[in-house]
């Protein structure tokens, strides 16, 4: 673990960025002077109010007052050392710093996006379990759009044109962007995300990048850390970077597919894999969590109104069906030797928190050990086809959601309680919107 203070004294640190990730993933927190910052961390004296968590992604804060007390207490962050990073796009020597958070008499803040990760992956190590969690993250890059009512294009690349056709693993398409691209690899480096592959996706301008498996709370925080690392890249570069679930009519959404397995603590072994090779036991009592609480656990893998859009587009998984190699499912068994042996939970958007949808797919493969959950047989053909098995809007997921007590058990009674009520504040906000769509088709016809 590093000493935070000579990391800082090393690379000339002037200003240090404490950061906490909201409800919706998005960075909260307070920038300080490094030495204020460093004299803080043993008093304790970095604080934030607690209805920091219950934030929602429009700034307002949930009507009722039984989750945060009308008093809104503060809470004390404390930074993890491991956390620590230098800003690269900075001119000025700055580090960002994720932090904790917990009450004054010691306890963690349950309803904190991370700790409910932690919760979850508490449960494991507790059965001698260790989860290694692959993310792939798809993004789209677009024209600067300074109005929100019109709708978002592709950006020019450096040949001077925007794409007008899709370039899926198109090359040239993908260099079109070289200059960004180059950027976020050596910000990636510097801030030590680990970072695999990139390609183009189905969309204009679609991006993935892929990231190298590992610890479930590291990956997180580096999901966390890239979302933002990309999004001020291409700021700099005139354009913006976005990871909405499905930013455009026509084109396909983002997702953010996980890759999953667990390995023994002691033996380092696959537990997904027997000696011979074949399936473990758990390894389709995973599969079978999967299956019954992911319709349940939806608000986590499309946690806004705009992720449901993308189950309408044809690629988009629209149920929980398995198969080996398949893509037409929400559940992947990728063709890998045994000791690689994974499970791609396909559901997720790009828009996710990705504590939250990490915590949420291993919640749902976490009770599907314990309770000794049986899968369906693996689906060979179209799942495309077989009927829809997923909620089909926000409202019907946070429904499911409240309904389940075994996901309140495994993520904390308290946090389901404040993500719905955060998520049903979202929702009312935008049920008052008027849309161009209806401004264009009713106006002047009814």
């Amino acid at each position: 673990m590093p000493d935070v203070a000579q990391w800082c004294r090393e690379h000339g640190i002037t200003e240090v960025e404490c950061m906490v990730p909201d409800m919706s993933g998005i960075a909260r927190g307070k920038i300080l002077p490094a030495e204020k910052f460093l004299k803080g961390i043993d008093g304790d004296s970095h604080r934030l109010p607690e209805s920091v968590f219950v934030q929602s992604v429009t700034g307002d804060f949930p009507d009722n007052n039984d989750i945060v007390s009308v008093v809104d207490q503060d809470v004390i962050m404390r930074p993890d050392p491991e956390t620590i990073r230098p800003v690269p796009w900075y001119d000025e020597p700055t580090a960002q710093v994720i932090c904790d958070c917990c009450y004054p008499d010691g306890r963690p803040v349950d309803i904190s996006a991370r700790q409910v990760l932690r919760r979850v992956l508490q449960l494991y190590e507790n059965k001698g379990w260790a989860p290694l969690i692959a993310p792939e993250v798809e993004l789209f890059l677009v024209k600067v759009n300074d109005d929100p009512d019109y709708p978002l294009l592709p950006p020019v690349g450096r040949s001077g044109r925007a794409e007008t056709g899709r370039q899926a693993f198109g090359i040239d398409a993908t260099n079109e962007f070289d200059a960004v691209f180059e950027d976020v690899y050596d910000y990636c480096e510097a801030q030590e995300i680990d970072i695999d592959t990139l390609n183009h996706e189905g969309g204009v301008a679609q991006m993935e990048v892929n990231f190298l498996h590992g610890d479930g709370l590291s990956l997180a925080d580096q999901v966390f850390m890239f979302k933002r690392t990309v999004r001020q890249t291409a700021i700099s570069h005139k354009i913006y970077a976005t990871f909405m679930a499905k930013p455009m009519q026509r084109e396909p959404g983002s997702s953010m597919h996980i890759h999953q397995s667990i390995v023994d603590m002691e033996t380092g072994e696959n537990i997904f894999s027997l000696p011979d090779g074949g399936d473990s036991g758990l390894f389709l009592s995973y599969i079978a969590g999967l299956q019954r609480y992911a319709p349940s656990m939806m608000a986590l893998f499309a946690p806004n109104v705009n992720s449901y859009r993308r189950f309408t587009y044809e690629e988009a998984p629209i149920n929980v069906h398995w198969g080996l190699d398949n893509r037409s499912c929400g559940l992947r068994v990728p063709r890998s030797a045994p000791q690689a042996r994974r499970i791609e939970n396909r559901l997720p958007g790009a828009d996710v928190n990705p504590y939250l949808c990490i915590a949420g797919t291993l919640a749902c493969g976490y009770l599907g050990m314990v309770e000794g959950l049986t899968p369906s047989e693996p689906t060979q053909d179209n799942a495309y086809v077989l009927p829809r098995r997923l909620p089909r809007h926000l409202s019907d997921a946070l429904d499911r959601l409240e309904g389940s007590e075994q996901i309140a058990m495994v993520l904390g009674e308290r946090f389901v309680k404040a993500l719905c009520s955060v998520k049903r504040g979202e929702l009312k906000t935008y049920e008052q919107v008027i849309s161009s769509w209806e401004r264009e088709h009713l106006l002047l016809n009814v």
